[in-house]
């Protein structure tokens, strides 16, 4: 190791992207750069968790400078309106009328991309993305996280026209068995050669508008055509240890953000690890409360969200959390499966990530020109009138994605993050206060036992759900709060894929990735 090399860290759910974005990284990359590549990669060996027919949002911060967001969701297409559903009482979640909302992950690169370019000089796109693309002509292997999802979607998705490329020989994948994706890695070649913008400009979007027209999607050319991502200002608050940052709507940062503002408040009054998740638990509860009432598409917020984030707001929701008893809890969950990463380039730069199709596979709908397989976002929209989340041309519908980050008072800065949908905020809440108020190590704080308030996708129960090492501690004594507890295995992957990446005052930087996942974490110093 050289004495100019400097440290630089990725952490990913999949052991192939935090390896790709960790090559750009200590190759004198940005964390943009890596990021890009890191996800372009976890599209193709992570296929069921997200694709380049999915979503983005990115934080990137620069040391010294407020952190900027980029919103890279999609929009409902022109054709999607009430009208197009008549007869349905809801959006189906698979198929073809399932992908009605753009796809802004692309987009987002190219937007990120743009701010790297301002940093220094720019590595060839085609250099970015020959790792995924490589990836997809060799083909993956097939994790245990791929095989459970195949299993649990065949009965919904094997029948759905060119799904069977996510199929060998049209049944479910196997764990240890190679999937080769030879469209996906087509279609990335011809990004690379043409820039990212044929996504939304080129062949690829004339492609893409054909198949998804051939499925019966309502997407047209046009709408492709439209859509770019956008800068946006995260929200922020401060607390007794850090200034923390999330998305502004329509993703539930406000709720992330609301959760560790109110425990800042209450986390002194925990003296055992019950009373420690309790209040973890109780603050969701009053975060959520909120983010149902408010959050939706920018153009729908009946309030400025920064006024939940002031400290009269936050003193009046923390009057309403008791030690000694649990909130009843009748809660519609958010389901989502979704990859979070984390990185820390050379110069300091750090990106807080998250990419999704929402549920495994998404809409189901692939098209077969390009390989890509399209989100099912658009499902979270309601087809009641005057809903907050009511179905509209241009809308954007609620988004569980929330990528996290905090500059902390003793001068390092966190990258954090997870998938799991409605236990995004509830995983990173967990993640940030075992590292910070209970001080543990990064790793420690990831895995530990975990807790999951609210319904999941399939499951009617609103119960809290913990995992057993945890609960043997804690059980009885949350039961006497009030909680209704439901026990699940052990590092499960229902409460999610977490990670971060800290870098410390003094310069040293760590990163952790989630047992629960197929993830890897790099902490390294750049190659001269």
């Amino acid at each position: 190791m050289s004495q100019t090399s400097r440290p630089v860290a990725f952490t990913a759910p999949h052991y192939a992207a935090s390896q790709v974005g960790q090559n750009v990284l200590q190759h004198g990359g940005t964390a943009i750069e890596a990021m890009v590549a890191a996800a372009a990669s976890i599209s193709v060996v992570y296929p069921h968790m997200n694709s380049m027919g999915g979503d983005g949002f990115w934080l990137i911060s620069e040391p010294g400078k407020t952190p900027i967001a980029i919103d890279a969701s999609g929009y409902a297409c022109k054709n999607a309106d009430l009208s197009y559903y008549n007869g349905l009482s809801a959006i189906p979640s698979r198929g073809p009328k399932a992908a009605l909302t753009m796809a802004g992950a692309v987009s987002g690169w190219q937007k990120a991309l743009d701010i790297s370019k301002t940093w220094q000089s720019p590595l060839p796109l085609s250099e970015l993305l020959a790792p995924a693309i490589g990836q997809a002509e060799w083909g993956i292997e097939v994790t245990q996280s791929l095989q459970d999802a195949s299993e649990k979607t065949f009965d919904d998705l094997s029948t759905i026209p060119h799904f069977e490329q996510f199929l060998i020989k049209g049944k479910r994948l196997q764990k240890g068995k190679i999937l080769k994706l030879p469209a996906i890695a087509k279609t990335l070649n011809t990004l690379a050669e043409n820039g990212l913008q044929d996504f939304y400009q080129g062949e690829i979007a004339r492609a893409l508008a054909e198949d998804l027209h051939a499925a019966g999607s309502p997407i047209t050319l046009e709408d492709i055509n439209a859509y770019e991502a956008k800068l946006v200002t995260p929200l922020s608050v401060d607390t007794s240890v850090a200034t923390l940052y999330n998305l502004p709507a329509p993703t539930q940062g406000i709720a992330s953000l609301l959760i560790l503002a109110l425990f800042d408040k209450v986390q002194h009054l925990a003296t055992t690890e019950a009373e420690f998740v309790h209040l973890l638990v109780e603050c969701t509860k009053q975060a959520f409360i909120k983010r149902n009432q408010f959050v939706g598409d920018a153009s729908r917020l009946a309030i400025d969200l920064h006024s939940l984030l002031t400290p009269q707001s936050i003193d009046a929701m923390a009057a309403d959390i008791s030690l000694e008893r649990a909130l009843s809890w009748p809660h519609e969950a958010k389901p989502g499966d979704t990859i979070w990463m984390g990185a820390c380039d050379s110069e300091g730069r750090m990106v807080s990530y998250i990419q999704s199709i929402y549920w495994e596979f998404g809409s189901g709908v692939v098209s077969p020109q390009t390989g890509i397989v399209w989100n099912n976002r658009g499902t979270s929209f309601s087809l009641t009138p005057g809903s907050l989340q009511e179905l509209a041309p241009g809308m954007k519908p609620f988004h569980t994605l929330n990528p996290a980050f905090a500059e902390l008072k003793d001068g390092s800065r966190l990258s954090y993050g997870t998938m799991g949908g409605e236990g995004q905020p509830q995983t990173q809440a967990a993640l940030f206060a075992r590292y910070i108020y209970q001080q543990k190590s990064l790793s420690e704080s990831i895995r530990l036992g975990r807790w999951l308030l609210g319904r999941t996708w399939g499951d009617e129960s609103h119960n809290l759900k913990i995992e057993q090492d945890l609960a043997q501690d804690i059980q009885q004594e949350l039961t006497a709060k009030g909680h209704d507890i439901a026990l699940v295995e052990s590092c499960n992957e229902l409460m999610g894929h977490a990670g971060a990446v800290v870098k410390r005052a003094d310069g040293t930087v760590t990163a952790a990735t989630d047992p629960r996942s197929d993830g890897n974490a790099f902490a390294a110093h750049t190659l001269d």
